[in-house]
């Protein structure tokens, strides 16, 4: 649990400063991947997973 929270913490900060400085480009799709990845296996994942889920309903409930 400890290395995966690292792991989040450190590729969650990455991703970030991707996106904010330079955009998303191949390598880093690769590191929000591996974010993705560790993030799955924490505590956290069953609450982004529900928020998901509803937004997803969310979305799929408007109607033009």
């Amino acid at each position: 649990m400890i290395l995966s929270m690292s792991g989040v913490v450190l590729l969650g900060t990455v991703v970030f400063l991707y996106f904010r400085k330079d955009g998303l480009k191949g390598s880093h799709a690769c590191a929000s991947t591996l974010f993705g990845f560790y993030l799955s296996s924490t505590a956290i994942a069953p609450s982004i997973k529900a928020g998901g889920e509803s937004l997803a309903s969310l979305l799929g409930g408007i109607k033009f």
